[in-house]
Parts: structure tokens; sequence; C-alpha cells
């Protein structure tokens, strides 16, 4: 149904929806408050966690690390079941319920129940990853390839959009001043499953069911084992395909470090960023980490929609190089920053490329797939899966480091690390384009 705006519109909304996740719980209030309510004077930045005592940011990372890896399991089945029983939407709905519930249920996060806010944020990021196995597997069907890259910026600029207005009400709580401390965060976190679940139910509304995409499924496909072989026949497909396949790969490295700097990002602010207050150098605040982000935010929806346009003249391979070049210049920047005012310019340059490089990642796979598959969700399963497992290495490594060392700045070295390798390989699919175009 390419050039249905009511469908277009509908996908984009559904960024509008759960962006609110991806902005509060993973990359402001959440990890803010989290580091906040588990550093005590006694222990530090120590907390026990079921009878064992970790470094708190450490035990967040390898939770959602964890989850990673629980979804990137998941995904191949799931996206197996919807493509038999040709119920995609009805999944996506399922995965963003639960998701927005579990962020509601955040609202009884307090000190001293750091098992219970481990397991509700596990359950969260399963929820929103979930959604999304099927929110981008409708991108190939709804829109013309030429479409893909501005639809795929408009729903990042709908998220980006959506999830600062809803900051901005959370700002509202942080400032309010209630005689609970912890009760501003603990709204938003119960504003954000709210959001996320009313406008969900708009966006299903508008997308079409697929119902009639999956007649009579062949007796021979298996509920729960087909996704994993439908993954192994486009890897093979992959595999013969060098352009698609050196791309995959680049992306599969450049991904372990963006998404890493975006899931880590207010945990770094919260514990090794400092300001000036009174003439005493102290830790910043939640309200300081969310300003942060609202800078990240609000310069990436002019990232987004710029490099989607700098894309359609220069080709997605060169602008993705040039994101990824800056992404290794931003690493370097963060090991030496220390102060709010370095941590803010720098946020304005994350800002410039975070919500491009997303952007343009997923339209340029959606690009490179066979245009003549009918089966865009188990192509968009294995981008998935590949995604997933980046996540899992990157906030393993990042947590890994710091767990050994005790020192998050030299995590950082492990992301710059693989943004080289991602730099080097989107190099070689760039010579891999030149070659194919050519021939």
């Amino acid at each position: 149904m390419p050039n249905n705006k009511r469908v277009h519109r509908s996908w984009c909304l559904y960024d509008w929806a759960n962006s609110a996740y991806n902005l509060v719980i993973t990359s402001t209030v959440f990890p803010a408050y989290y580091i906040a309510i588990t550093t005590t004077a006694d222990k530090g930045d120590k907390v026990t966690f079921f009878g064992k005592e970790i470094i708190n940011s450490s035990l967040l990372n390898y939770a959602i690390a964890f989850a990673y890896l629980v979804i990137a399991f998941l995904s191949p089945i799931l996206s197996s079941i919807a493509d038999i029983k040709g119920n995609k939407k009805q999944f996506m709905q399922l995965f963003s319920t639960f998701g927005a519930v579990a962020c509601m249920g955040l609202f009884f996060f307090r000190p001293g129940y750091t098992e219970l806010g481990i397991f509700l944020a596990v359950a969260a990021a399963i929820g929103y990853c979930g959604s999304l196995v099927f929110y981008n597997a409708y991108l190939p069907e709804i829109a013309l390839p030429e479409e893909q890259n501005q639809l795929s910026a408009r729903g990042y600029t709908y998220g980006y959009i959506g999830s600062v207005l809803l900051q901005v009400l959370c700002l509202v709580f942080l400032f309010y001043g209630f005689s609970d401390d912890t009760l501003g965060a603990r709204l938003s976190f119960l504003g954000v499953g709210i959001w996320w679940l009313v406008f969900a139910q708009i966006s299903f509304r508008g997308l079409p069911d697929n119902r009639d995409r999956t007649a009579e499924a062949p007796a021979s496909r298996h509920l729960f084992t087909s996704g994993f072989m439908e993954l192994r026949s486009v890897w093979h497909d992959i595999r013969r395909r060098k352009l698609l396949g050196r791309y995959l790969l680049a992306f599969f490295f450049y991904s372990m470090g963006v998404q890493t700097v975006m899931l880590a990002a207010a945990e770094f602010g919260k514990k090794e960023v400092v300001k000036e207050v009174d003439g005493r150098w102290i830790p910043l605040g939640t309200e300081d980490l969310v300003i942060a982000i609202l800078l990240i935010q609000l310069v990436a929806i002019l990232g987004a929609v710029f490099m989607a346009r700098l894309g359609n003249r220069i080709g997605n391979i060169r602008v993705l190089i040039g994101a990824v070049v800056i992404w290794i210049g931003i690493c370097i920047t963060a090991y030496y920053t220390r102060v709010m005012y370095e941590f803010y310019m720098l946020a304005v340059v994350v800002g410039l490329v975070m919500g491009g490089i997303q952007s343009m990642s997923r339209s340029t796979y959606s690009r490179l797939i066979p245009q003549d598959t009918e089966d865009t969700t188990s192509y968009f399963s294995f981008y998935d899966v590949t995604e997933k497992i980046a996540i899992v290495i990157g906030m393993f490594s990042f947590a890994f480091v710091e767990h050994m060392t005790g020192d998050m700045r030299k995590s950082i070295f492990a992301l710059a690390g693989f943004f080289i390798i991602g730099l080097f390989l989107l190099l070689l699919t760039l010579r891999a384009a030149r070659h194919q175009a050519s021939s």
C-alpha cells in the first residue's frame, strides 16, 4: 500500500508512541534515578543484587544486554508465527502493551527494591524491542524504495517530537518539589507507560492486518522452528549478495557503538561529569541530564532530515561513512569530557548523527534487500537480530570493562574500536557498491 498517507501516518505515529520509552526510560530519567537511589554513602556505587555485590551501572548494563539477548532469540520465533498466522499487528500490539505496563510498574521502584527495578527495566526493554521487530518489517510493505528514506526519517522525526513533549512533562514532575524525592521520577515512568499505550492504539487503527498476505500456510512450516530456518535462508541469500553482506556486517559493528552510547549516555553523565555550584563540584542532577538529552532529541530531528536528503544526493553509504567518522570523534572527545558544558556540547554533536544514522541504516537495508520478495518480515527479523546481538555485545563489553577496571571511561575504548571496524567495513561496502554499479 505505497502512497497511502493514512497508513504512512499511522506507521510514523507508533514512533511517536514508543519513543517516550526510549527517551525517558532508556536515556534519561530512569538511568539517572537508578544511579541516584543505588549510590549510598557507605557502599558508594556498589549495589547488592540477589546477595551479590556489583557496580550499579554494570548491573544495569548487564541487565539490558540480557534483555536484548532474549529478544534476539525470540525474534525469529515471533516473526515466524506472525508470517504463518498473518497476525503481525497483533504481535506488535502484544509487545507494546507488555512494555507499556512494565513502564507503569516502575512507579513502584523505590530505594531498596533493586531487583524489582531491574526486572521491570528488562521487561520494558523486551516489550519495546519485540514490537519493533514487526514495526520495522512494515516499511518495505507500505513504501516504495524511493519513499523509504523519507518515510524512515519521518518516523524518527515523529518519535523525537513526541518524546520531547513527554520529556517536558517529566521535567515539570522533576522540578515540582514533591515531599517525596522519588515521586517526580516515578510519575515520569507512569506517564511513559500511559503515553505509549494510548498513542499506540491510534497507530494500530491505521496499520494493515496483513492476514490477506498469508493464505494457507504449508503444513511443513512449524511455528517455532521455521523462523530460524528462514533466518538461515536469509543468511545464505545475504552471503550470495556481496553488497548486502558487507553492509550488514558494517552495520553490526557500528551499531555496537551507536546503541551503547544511546543506552549508557545518562549513566556516564551521572557518574563521570560534574558541575560547579557555589564553588563546589558536584555530580549532574537528573534535570541536567534531561536537558542534555532534550538537546540531543531536538538536534536529532534536523540530523535525520538532513542525512535523508544528503543520502538522496550522494548515496546512503557515503553518508553513513561520514556519520561513523563523527562517532569516532565523539568517543575520543567523550573520554576527555568532565564538566557539564563540555557534556552539553558533545550532546549537540551526538544529536546530529544519532537520528540520521538510525534512519539511514534502516532505509539502506530496506533498499538492499531483494525488492521482489514478499517475505519482508524474515529479512527485517534478520536485521533486528543483528542489531540486538550488536547491542548485547556492546552493552556487555561496556559493562565488563567497567566491572574489571572500576573506571567507566575505559569502556569508551571498546566503543571506539567497534566504530573503527565499522568504518573499515563501510569503505569495503562502498567499493562493492561501485563495482556493482559498473558491472
